[in-house]
């Protein structure tokens, strides 16, 4: 895709991923965060990957098979996130317990549902983006 289209997809993009992701991080993060915080790392999250992702990857691997961009970006996507959030809202006493893992385990989950419906939409078009 040319920029044009990238920067035409994004917003598009962008909010269908916070429409899947934020639900996920609702039920899924540790009850130790309240409900406006789990809210927010819905919308967060994604805006801090999200660009990198769709606008900075997909030229990064011009040259490759979608197949390995797709491999690097979702491995990239939830590792950033589970980082940033740690570092926002992590806690000593929480290394290495079930609200840790918890934590970590939403934030892949939500990436993961995030790209199954990207691209489920995209296989029949729905997106109306070349692919």
């Amino acid at each position: 895709m040319s920029p044009s289209e990238l920067w035409r997809f994004f917003p598009l993009g962008y909010l269908f991923s916070i429409l899947i992701e934020t639900p996920v991080l609702l039920i899924g993060l540790s009850r130790c965060h309240p409900i406006r915080r789990r809210l927010a790392a819905g919308i967060w999250l994604t805006a801090c990957t999200y660009p990198i992702v769709v606008l900075v990857l997909p030229f990064a691997f011009t040259h490759s098979s979608r197949a390995v961009y797709l491999v690097v970006a979702e491995v990239f996507a939830p590792v950033a996130e589970c980082i940033l959030f740690w570092l926002a809202y992590g806690d000593s006493e929480q290394v290495g317990k079930v609200s840790m893992w918890r934590d970590f385990g939403a934030i892949v989950l939500a990436n993961l549902a995030s790209f199954i419906g990207g691209e489920i939409l995209g296989a029949y078009d729905w997106f109306g983006l070349p692919g």
